[in-house]
């Protein structure tokens, strides 16, 4: 029903230029940093910053809200700590094949 309703008053212009003020440094300047970072460092490491968010955002909330800190958080973080080492962790590379193509056969290398 909020959807199609007309608001009864206009937001004051204070409110418009918040909302502007949102969409452009928190919205738009988050996608040009994010961009750079995955230019920087490559897609698959940028996206494992996306995973840090919730932990920042429960460490802000203890520090600047004054909200408890739980057990379950701990947990939380420390899982995310362990997930962010085991995805930016150098990756192993394939073996080299073991067989060549001779004659148009395979037969193993060494032979």
């Amino acid at each position: 029903i909020a959807a199609v309703q007309l608001p009864s008053v206009l937001p004051s212009s204070n409110v418009v230029a918040s909302v502007l003020i949102l969409a452009v440094v928190c919205t738009a300047a988050a996608f040009l940093a994010f961009a750079a970072l995955i230019d920087e460092i490559g897609p698959v490491r940028a996206t494992v910053i996306t995973y840090v968010n919730p932990a920042v955002a429960a460490i802000l909330g203890v520090l600047v809200l004054n909200e408890t800190f739980t057990v379950g958080m701990g947990l939380g973080f420390a899982l995310v700590v362990v997930g962010l080492t085991l995805a930016t962790r150098p990756g192993r590379t394939a073996p080299e094949p073991r067989a060549a193509a001779v004659d148009g056969l395979l037969r193993p290398v060494g032979d």
